[in-house]
């Protein structure tokens, strides 16, 4: 009961209960949809969906400010590597959260004027250049099967690839806080691919992908050893 006390005393912790709530309402409707529920019903399910995210965008005021924060706080890791990820998220995460800020104005009619699907583009654009920190290494595999590698080389190739998951699944086994931070990232991207047109996904695996990484996030908060730190 104290763990539940101190987790429902954080704004984080109410901001990413409603993130799975909502999520949870969208894999929902999706459920609902391919088994042929009342258009009313399902109405209903989108309309609770819309209130949750614009709820969850309520909560999230000020979390700018606190990005920019954490961010000086990086700026004096010792490690260079550290340093730079890490204080370049948080800005990444400042100006996500400012784009959010503007659009929740939008969306709540203080600024009627704000052109949402322009600022919500924005937000996703802002997430996915932070997440996808990882994609250029998508052309250093493609240069591995170049046409200067000679075709013996291919049993090595998948030797050495097949050592290289070996290694990452015995260090993620070793370490519950970077699989769960994994898991949790793999999840997140799904969401702003599918927002941007650049990998429809559907819905339902939006849904699904936003309600695993919104449990995760959880369990960070309700267990802190689960959360990576550097």
């Amino acid at each position: 009961m104290d763990a539940w006390v101190r987790f429902s005393a954080q704004s984080q912790a109410r901001e990413r209960l409603c993130r799975a709530a909502q999520y949870a309402c969208s894999l929902l409707g999706h459920a609902l949809q391919r088994h042929g529920a009342s258009p009313e019903l399902q109405k209903q399910i989108r309309q609770l969906e819309s209130h949750l995210s614009l709820g969850r965008k309520l909560l999230r005021l000020g979390n700018s400010a606190d990005a920019l924060e954490s961010a000086k706080r990086a700026v004096h890791l010792s490690d260079v590597v550290l340093r730079f990820c890490i204080t370049v998220s948080h800005l990444n995460r400042a100006l996500y959260f400012a784009c959010d800020n503007v659009l929740w104005a939008g969306k709540s009619g203080l600024a009627p004027r704000v052109d949402q699907e322009k600022w919500a583009q924005r937000s996703f654009s802002r997430r996915l250049k932070g997440s996808g920190g990882g994609v250029p290494g998508g052309s250093e595999t493609g240069g591995l099967g170049g046409p200067g590698t000679p075709g013996g080389g291919l049993p090595q190739l998948a030797l050495k690839l097949r050592l290289q998951v070996l290694l990452l699944a015995r260090v993620l086994r070793g370490h519950p806080p970077l699989l769960l931070d994994v898991v949790r990232n793999a999840c997140d991207l799904f969401i702003p691919l599918d927002k941007l047109g650049l990998w429809r996904c559907g819905p339902g695996i939006v849904g699904l992908c936003g309600l695993v990484s919104s449990i995760l996030s959880i369990l960070t908060l309700i267990y802190p050893w689960l959360r990576l730190k550097p």
